[in-house]
């Protein structure tokens, strides 16, 4: 797995990226709407990591370290992963992505999202990609509306109201 776009390449992220994960998780901006737990240790990340590389082993698919070409920075994860907790009632592959705070606001989530959306449909060939989104994260509801999604009513999880998107594959353009 390894996907490029202009200004990023998206990688298989590795235990090497702990820190970066750290260092991105830990900050109560990037947590604000999920659930407002931001990580406190390393070894949390680490434990993350290890969720990651089990997707990786288990469904040949999960979230992808997003690195700038020009740079070599780390800016965050984008990518699909096989979900199974978040609707209980049902499986699916998931849409998300997650960016350092100096990254914000640079068209990065939405380059990596419409990547990870064709690899998802031409290379896996998924019929559909599916995300929530908390009703008041503006910024990323905002993404999953330009990218194509399509908005699909709301749910409850942890608490927060969520809006639920679905893309199929034969509605991408």
């Amino acid at each position: 797995m390894r996907i490029e776009t202009n200004r990023l390449i998206l990688r298989p992220i590795t235990m090497e990226d702990a820190q970066d994960m750290f260092e991105m998780d830990s900050n109560p901006k990037v947590h604000r709407f999920l659930g407002n737990k931001p990580v406190t240790s390393i070894d949390q990340s680490k434990s993350y990591i290890k969720e990651i590389l089990k997707q990786y082993n288990t469904y040949s698919v999960g979230r992808l370290a997003m690195i700038k070409k020009d740079t070599g920075e780390f800016v965050g994860w984008s990518g699909l992963k096989y979900e199974r907790e978040v609707r209980k009632e049902f499986d699916y592959y998931d849409l998300g992505y997650r960016l350092k705070e100096k990254f914000w606001g640079h068209g990065y989530a939405t380059e990596s999202a419409i990547a990870s959306l064709n690899y998802g449909f031409k290379d896996l060939k998924l019929k559909e990609i599916c995300t929530a989104a908390d009703v008041n994260h503006f910024v990323s509801n905002h993404i999953l509306n330009k990218i194509g999604l399509q908005p699909s009513g709301t749910f409850g999880y942890e608490g927060s109201l969520c809006n639920w998107y679905i893309l199929k594959n034969t509605q991408i353009r």
